[in-house]
């Protein structure tokens, strides 16, 4: 047994499953009873009498053992920290061989989205449930499972860990009026001995891991395409149900379904091996997707769309998240990573070859500047911090593994793959991905294996290069320094608190240098020297009137240039690729913030983007100028003048894009206006309010029409602002009565916006009423803690109500509770918040969420270490420029 695991006992492994789920309660405690038969193989030399596997929360009434001979359990002990439970079948005995395992139990669909849970909704009008529907006050409820990471042991007794697959067949006896749905096509409708019911079994799975397995009942419906190839001689149907009268609101994601799933059977070569492919929208669900073979669950936002009410970045939304999860079906189901300590085997590369199979379709997204500025920005901030953790991170029980669905394992993983594959080529990197699938496909798989299969294809050593980018804590920055016809490079590992110790800077990352230079930008080409591989270097043959290092941000590291360059940079934007503005004005960010660089040069770079037209520039110039605006809120003079720069900044650009929507305008357009039109009106441009204002009046008095639903946040949101508790009550009106998809999520982040204590307090308190479902409640948290205006009191809140209402609230799904508190509460500047953060949780059992107070932590000191050393270069910049 590996020593670094708490695993199960390795003599015991299973083969097969067959569960039948019975008397199901709809109401009332909502139990069921349950028998699992578990076929498993015994290589033991030694005498046993008794099997572990894994239960949660569920009640063993009987189990027996067949081998050569028939025991009944003695003894049924449960060890609750580990979630196992022991069933003693007496005298022990010497056997080895295959052996079979019946267990009867009894469980609860909890209301806690993990396991066999229950999501209440409200029936659409005129579309009311069969009687048999679970009901309670205007709620009524659609059962569903989410197993992964580890929580299948909560809905059946089993060998819950992902390298112990087997194959399953589950029966469910349900009310003749609803739908079950599974993994696998229906094989058989059985008329129940309960008058009214059916029991439904489905096909035989493939070997897979149980967290990988799934059920769902409900009063369902659907819309159906079918695959344009042929697999097995069939058309595969491709299915996305809802509950009843929302079914159109599939076919967006339909629509990008079937051409996915043959985009990536030819892309990895190998078919799409199910004969089904079920997407289910889920109305309370904690994550955004799981990708539960051939029955792919997902938050309503993440999978319906509705063209007239839906505000179209959901459009974008809802095709990757479909792309990611279809991915899966190849990366992480037909080859599962051996451990959950490699779990970005199946994240990272979803990740990437999502918004690659996106960009297939959607060429003018430009998905790689989207890719860019949302993915390797989020991952450069929380890997910045000084307790990140590897890519590829130790995991010593299933339990842990749940903090690491993080952004280094999705986005930091994402990052570096898109690295490789431009190092090694986009085909042979597939090429190479298409290899490992055949080589491991039903079994499981170590990050090695991926490198080796690179390696054959490329003819490169991939290990010796990636090594360090996946097994070491952290990325570089590459400071460099010019000379006449040369420039010297420089690595160190990028801490945002710009503290790195010696014993912290011992990686040497392997630095693609992706280094373009030239006469002019518009002849600039690759320099010869491909890589970094060492501390320091000089690059020789530079042409200084002109270079740019990381061309298009394809390598995952900061890039420090000496101020003239960034200002040489600013001047020559015209001819920069979207990718490049991003990253220099990204990393001109991060750099203030380490003290690499000053926040002047920051400030500087952004004046001069003025007459930017890209969404995607403007969304990184909007987030890196706004964390400055909100790490010195509390120094009024400072704050005063950074709204007046900003104002400058932002007002051409959005008077320019003005508010109306025109026919055969591109989909960037669209969310340009829409990031503009919120940015300047919470920044005070006066006739962006007044016209929000007048659109908002227009639209609550009843005139829906009146709204383009995409600029539905930035109206909710300004007149929330602007008018305080009359415009809250109006959007809280709105998010109880909003039938759109995304309307509940649009409101909770438009009061977010408040701007007195008071309010702050009114906006948690119901976000945290039985109004708000519990996979909702950080959306509205989230904007309310990153306005500085009033982030103290969802600490206060936090510190007041933790016994109360917080932890007993989202400490049944520790996923919930560690992702409200980390985005909660990050977003400070002041070390003294930080302190009371740290002492009022250090007698608290951290188990589940340890990981994000500790990011908590990092980040509100690296926040405060930053504004303290800049706050008198920022003063002067700002007066020397006429701000202040």
């Amino acid at each position: 047994m590996a020593s670094d695991r708490d695993i199960l006992p390795s003599w015991a492994k299973p083969s097969h499953y067959f569960i039948s789920l019975y008397d199901i309660e709809y109401g009332g405690n909502f139990s069921y009873q349950g028998t699992v038969t578990i076929n498993f193989d015994v290589k033991n030399d030694q005498k046993w009498n008794d099997v572990v596997l894994n239960a949660h929360q569920l009640k063993i009434k009987s189990a027996e053992l067949k081998t050569d001979s028939s025991r009944e359990s003695r003894n049924i002990t449960y060890d609750e920290k580990r979630q196992r439970v022991t069933l003693d079948f007496g005298e022990q005995f010497q056997y080895s061989g295959e052996a079979t395992l019946t267990i009867k139990f009894e469980g609860t669909i909890n209301n806690i989205m993990a396991g066999f849970y229950r999501s209440k909704y409200k029936p659409q009008p005129n579309n009311d449930p069969p009687a048999s529907v679970a009901q309670v006050g205007d709620f009524h409820y659609m059962f569903s499972t989410q197993f992964e990471s580890c929580d299948a042991r909560r809905a059946f007794p089993c060998f819950d860990e992902p390298n112990l697959k087997a194959s399953f067949d589950v029966e469910i006896e349900i009310p003749e009026d609803q739908v079950a749905l599974s993994n696998m096509p229906e094989k058989e409708v059985k008329k129940s001995r309960k008058s009214g019911f059916k029991t439904v079994l489905f096909d035989r799975t493939p070997v897979m891991s149980t967290y990988l397995l799934a059920w769902a009942i409900g009063d369902f419906e659907y819309v159906e395409a079918f695959t344009k190839r042929k697999y097995n001689g069939k058309n595969i149907p491709v299915r996305v149900y809802t509950t009843r009268g929302i079914k159109e609101q599939g076919q967006w994601a339909l629509e990008n379904c079937h051409q996915i799933v043959d985009y990536f059977s030819e892309t990895f070569q190998i078919d799409y091996p199910l004969p089904k492919v079920d997407l289910l929208a889920v109305h309370e669900f904690s994550h955004g997707a799981m990708e539960n073979w051939g029955l792919i669950t997902y938050r309503t936002t993440a999978v319906l769309f509705d063209p007239k009410t839906s505000a179209d970045k959901y459009r974008n939304r809802v095709a990757y998240v479909v792309a990611h999860e279809l991915a899966h079906q190849w990366f992480g189901n037909l080859v599962t990573m051996d451990w959950w300590s490699e779990l970005w085997l199946n994240e990272g590369f979803a990740t990437w070859v999502g918004w690659f199979a996106i960009d297939h379709l959607y060429p003018d997204w430009n998905v790689w500047g989207q890719f860019v500025t949302e993915s390797v920005q989020t991952a450069f901030q929380f890997d910045g911090l000084r307790y990140s953790h590897p890519i590829e991170v130790p995991v010593r029980d299933g339990l842990e593994v749940d903090q690491i669905f993080d952004s280094i394992s999705y986005l930091k993983g994402s990052s570096v793959i898109r690295m490789l594959s431009a190092h090694l080529g986009e085909k042979v990197f597939l090429q190479g991905v298409a290899d490992y699938l055949k080589a491991h496909q039903y079994g499981n798989a170590t990050t090695n294996d991926l490198w080796s299969a690179l390696s054959k294809a490329s003819g490169k050593d991939v290990n010796s290069f990636m090594d360090n980018w996946i097994r070491k804590i952290g990325f570089p920055v590459l400071s460099v320094a010019e000379e006449p016809g040369q420039i010297g490079v420089r690595q160190q590992r990028f801490l945002l608190s710009g503290d790195v110790k010696p014993e912290e800077d011992e990686t040497i990352w392997w630095i693609p240098l992706g280094l373009h230079t030239g006469s002019s930008p518009s002849t600039a080409s690759l320099h010869k020297t491909n890589a970094l591989t060492q501390k320091e270097d000089t690059v020789r043959d530079i042409d200084d009137s002109f270079y740019v290092v990381n061309k298009n941000l394809s390598g995952f590291y900061r890039t420090n240039y000496p101020p003239q360059r960034l200002v040489k940079l600013g001047d020559a934007r015209h001819h920069l690729t979207v990718q490049d503005k991003i990253g220099i004005i990204g990393d001109a960010y991060a750099n203030a913030v380490a003290g690499h660089g000053a926040t002047p040069g920051l400030l500087a770079l952004a004046e001069k983007f003025q007459d930017e037209n890209d969404y995607l520039v403007w969304q990184q110039i909007i987030s890196s100028v706004g964390h400055v605006r909100s790490t010195f809120a509390h120094t009024d003079d400072i704050s005063d003048a950074l709204k007046k720069f900003y104002l400058k900044l932002i007002s051409p650009a959005a008077e320019k894009v003005g508010w109306e929507f025109k026919d055969g305008e591109g989909f960037l357009v669209g969310q340009l206006r829409a990031a503009l039109i919120l940015s300047a009106g919470l920044a005070g441009h006066q006739s962006t309010i007044e016209e929000a204002l007048r659109r908002f009046d227009t639209y609550t008095s009843g005139d829906k029409g009146s709204l383009n639903p995409s600029l539905r946040s930035a109206v909710f949101s300004i007149a929330v602002k602007e008018r305080g508790e009359p415009a809250l009550k109006t959007v809280q009106n709105e998010y109880l009565t909003t039938t759109s998809v995304d309307g509940k999520e649009i409101c909770l982040q438009s009061m977010g916006r408040v701007q007195t204590a008071e309010l702050a307090q009114q906006v948690l308190s119901f976000i945290f009423s039985d109004k708000v479902a519990l996979q909702d409640k950080h959306s509205g948290t989230i904007v309310l803690a990153a306005n500085s205006k009033v982030n103290i009191e969802v600490w206060k809140f936090i510190r007041d109500n933790w016994d109360s209402t917080i932890y007993p609230t989202l400490g049944g799904n520790l996923v919930v509770l560690e992702r409200f508190l980390r985005f909660g509460l990050n977003k400070f500047s002041d070390s003294a918040v930080a302190d009371e953060i740290q002492e009022f949780f250090k007698d608290k059992d951290q188990r589940g969420y340890d990981r994000g107070i500790v990011v908590i932590n990092d980040t509100i000191r690296s926040s405060d270490k930053y504004r303290r050393r800049d706050e008198g270069v920022v003063r002067e910049w700002l007066q020397a420029h006429g701000y202040a």
